[in-house]
């Protein structure tokens, strides 16, 4: 057992879940350091971006950019801050975050608790000339008016600090949001947002813009969401957010209970499911990022075969610990044993979208097909 799981979980367990995060954020803030970003064999470039490595933070750990280069420091090869919001707001009331501890899972409702874009600009703008990929994964205020409005004054303001924005229209704790991806709206979505991208990109380069999907889309709704991006000229999906479901396995335990998105082991499943289906989908036209369950070199080898070509995570780090990263870099240099990326992306896609086995393990989601 490593030395995290034996002294360092019990105590952050002991905390509530979201204080425990804060405590957490806060010391890797107090231990600051430079990036290391030193992994010649796992190097790539997409999105137009080159990547040190392909394994990310996905969005959520560090919403108000507070801790960027101390989180590069655990050996991720970018960084995805957020989500944020124009004006700041305080999220939904707590308690707000609960562990599934057995399970490795999270339920959260936070309902996008921001600072807002201005505290967030400036945070970045201090270390805009040190290294590391970080994206801005933006949302819409909860009372806002203009919703559409929100993700374009993002991309207008933060333009200069992030390397790649991340629309966020699938949290399913800000009632409404999710339906920007019905196909009417997402198509006006993502017009507005990729013609404030070409108006900055002038000043600031090419942005790349992904869209993140939820895991709860049916085939239908998914063929809807890919022709949508592909007609808008957007760069990748993300796939994907939390789930609202819940499988049958939680359903006794009150924390799964509790409304709110559910991150963690049981998400790998459908997430990974639906990623596989994105694949097929986007032929290659699209940039992929598998998030969902990530948890080890077994469940990070899986989502690449399935058809990611980067790969976030994030609720592992509380079950697992910060050393979880470099674990499955490590993996990943062992199995790739000098072969291209290119090789494996999607290997599996076919097969995993069909309904094949993704991981044997009763606590990987829910079973059946594609989703």
């Amino acid at each position: 057992m490593t030395l995290y799981k034996r002294i360092a979980r019990p105590l952050l367990f002991a905390l509530e879940a979201e204080r425990a995060h804060s405590h957490t954020l806060a010391l890797l803030q107090r231990l600051g350091g430079s990036p290391k970003l030193s992994h010649p064999s796992l190097a790539l470039e997409a999105l137009g971006l080159r990547f040190p490595n392909p394994l990310g933070l996905a969005a959520g750990f560090d919403k108000d950019g507070k801790a960027v280069d101390p989180i590069f420091t655990l050996g991720f090869g970018f960084v995805e801050v957020g989500t944020v919001t124009p004006l700041p707001q305080p999220g939904n009331p707590k308690p707000r975050v609960f562990r599934l501890a057995p399970h490795g899972a999270i339920v959260n409702r936070l309902g996008f608790n921001s600072e807002g874009h201005a505290k967030v600009l400036s945070r970045l703008q201090k270390r805009a000339e040190r290294p590391g990929v970080v994206g801005v994964n933006l949302g819409a205020n909860k009372d806002s008016s203009d919703r559409i409005g929100d993700y374009v004054i993002g991309i207008e303001t933060l333009a200069p600090v992030a390397d790649y924005f991340t629309i966020n229209v699938s949290s399913p704790n800000t009632p409404g949001l999710r339906d920007l991806q019905r196909a009417d709206a997402l198509a006006d979505l993502l017009a507005r947002v990729v013609e404030a991208r070409e108006r900055v990109t002038g000043s600031f380069g090419h942005k790349p813009v992904l869209l993140k999907i939820a895991p709860d889309l049916g085939l239908a709704e998914l063929d809807g969401v890919v022709a949508a991006a592909r007609a808008s000229r957007i760069d990748g999906l993300i796939v994907s957010n939390t789930t609202i479901a819940r499988p049958d396995f939680l359903k006794h335990r009150r924390a799964a209970r509790e409304a709110g998105g559910l991150s963690g082991r049981p998400l790998f499943n459908p997430s990974t499911r639906l990623l596989a289906a994105a694949r097929l989908r986007t032929e290659g036209a699209l940039a992929l990022v598998g998030v969902g369950g990530i948890d080890s070199i077994d469940s990070a080898w899986a989502k690449i075969e399935a058809g990611a070509d980067l790969l976030q995570l994030y609720s592992a780090m509380a079950f697992e610990g910060p050393n979880l990263p470099r674990r499955i870099l490590a993996g990943l240099v062992k199995r790739l044993d000098g072969r291209p990326w290119s090789q494996i992306v999607g290997s599996r896609a076919a097969a995993i979208a069909a309904g094949e086995a993704i991981l044997h393990s009763p606590e990987r989601g829910f079973s059946g097909g594609a989703p």
